[in-house]
């Protein structure tokens, strides 16, 4: 009697295979675009401007008596919790009808229109296709929204907040316009390349609560992780623009800014702030350890600002329990550096700072211990000595402070120096700037070198 056996299938006949190349194929081209992406942005670079914030009624005017008078001003509270208005308001354009170029590492996309209009807004959508918009980042005729579009964060939002911010927005008023083309190089401006990026990134779901945890901090995690949407930019993303999932809130690269630590790590993190002082910087815009400035400033002004005191409170309490983001250690600063960038201090910072670097309460933020100044990445330290900045006016604090730009009288080497000496005094420690950094971001902002009758 004889068997047959059956001929044994080779690895490339099995179907796992066939997937297991597919995917492997993609990866490959993605990271090729994301090289490719980078080198074409250097050769079309592109300004980031960052206006300050101006008080915009529609967010705070009565919504008038009616039926839906309540799921409105649900919309209403909702639409300014995910702080829609910042993304979709170009300068000197109308609220919500879009056109502000997002400057992403790909290239620049623009910002759709989500005003009422119903030909190029959200007028005719209808509440399925808003939620799926959400939740599966397809627009209502089907075409794939790029990630600029927060939908990993919006996928947590319940289909009655997502009906609620619908029907609030269909009764903003706005004009047929339609925003540039995005700026993105070959083949990133074809959306089915998205497919690809959901499959190794992406996965809608629901907001599922903690049961360990309290009503509260299941209240802060549903407004973080969806509307507010903090994750977006104070964690850091890979080559392909997925954010590290195990890296979260520990700090991210933000165009011509560096969005801090949010962690609870002692020097770069938020472990000497109370929650008291979460609350009172995201609904003030200051405290005694920083004020808000840069995109900080709009997310305060347009958003945490309005939120209720026990949202803040919420989302603080969530917030204060990240743990820990690792230590980091960094090389001596020269002496030389630190000399040179001393002298700097003490004449142009030292007069708002005071000259320990401790601020001045309420009003200028200290440097002594600052987390914003310890950050691994500098940039947002550079940015702020070259550019100047604005503190976000909001209701209880309606008064901006300004720093002032000093690249017309500092050199790249001496913008470096006394950023280096910030970081590396009065307990803090952090890695030196470098001036080829300063050069680089003294380029993208568009600044000019010093005057040489000014320069010190």
């Amino acid at each position: 009697m004889s068997v047959e056996v059956a001929p044994r299938r080779s690895w490339a006949q099995s179907p796992w295979a066939w997937v297991c190349i597919v995917i492997g194929v993609l990866i490959v081209v993605l990271v090729a675009i994301s090289i490719g992406s980078w080198l074409w942005l250097q050769a079309n670079p592109v300004t980031i401007v960052d206006p300050a914030p101006a008080p915009l009624p529609i967010l705070t005017q009565p919504i008038a008596d009616g039926p839906d008078k309540v799921k409105l001003e649900q919309g209403r509270y909702l639409t300014i919790a995910g702080d829609c208005v910042s993304c979709h308001t170009r300068e000197g354009g109308q609220p919500f009808e879009g056109g502000l170029g997002l400057a992403t590492p790909f290239g620049v996309i623009y910002t759709p229109n989500i005003s009422g209009e119903k030909t190029t807004g959200l007028g005719n959508w209808t509440p399925e296709q808003f939620y799926r918009a959400l939740h599966e980042g397809i627009a209502a005729d089907g075409h794939h929204l790029y990630p600029a579009f927060p939908y990993p964060h919006f996928t947590n939002v319940t289909r009655e907040d997502a009906d609620a911010i619908l029907a609030f927005l269909k009764t903003v008023p706005g004009q047929p316009y339609t925003p540039p083309p995005n700026r993105l190089p070959f083949p990133l401006n074809i959306r089915a390349m998205l497919i690809g990026w959901n499959m190794l990134f992406f996965r809608s779901h629901d907001f599922t609560p903690n049961p360990k945890q309290s009503a509260e901090y299941n209240r802060g995690a549903y407004l973080v992780q969806g509307l507010e949407h903090c994750g977006a930019c104070h964690t850091p993303t890979n080559a392909l623009g997925a954010e590290e999932r195990s890296a979260t809130f520990q700090g991210g690269k933000l165009g011509n800014w560096f969005a801090p630590d949010l962690t609870g790590n002692a020097q770069t993190g938020l472990a000497n702030w109370s929650l008291d002082e979460v609350v009172q910087y995201l609904k003030t815009g200051r405290n005694a350890h920083s004020n808000a400035g840069g995109v900080m400033a709009e997310v305060v002004a347009y958003s945490t600002s309005q939120l209720s005191d026990a949202d803040l409170h919420a989302i603080a309490t969530y917030i204060k329990g990240a743990p820990a983001s690792p230590t980091q250690t960094s090389a001596e600063p020269e002496v030389a550096a630190m000399h040179t960038g001393s002298a700097i201090y003490d004449d142009a910072c030292s007069a708002c700072h005071l000259s320990h670097g401790q601020g001045q309460k309420q009003i200028f933020p200290s440097l002594a211990g600052s987390a914003v100044a310890q950050q691994q990445d500098a940039t947002t330290v550079i940015h702020l000595i070259l550019a100047g900045g604005r503190t976000a006016p909001t209701p209880t604090r309606p008064s901006t402070i300004s720093m002032p730009s000093f690249a017309w009288k500092l050199t790249d080497q001496q913008v470096a120096d006394v950023a280096t000496f910030v970081r590396n005094s009065w307990g803090n420690h952090a890695p030196p700037v470098t001036a080829q950094a300063v050069a680089e971001l003294r380029k993208l902002l568009e600044l000019p070198q010093p005057l040489p009758n000014f320069a010190l």
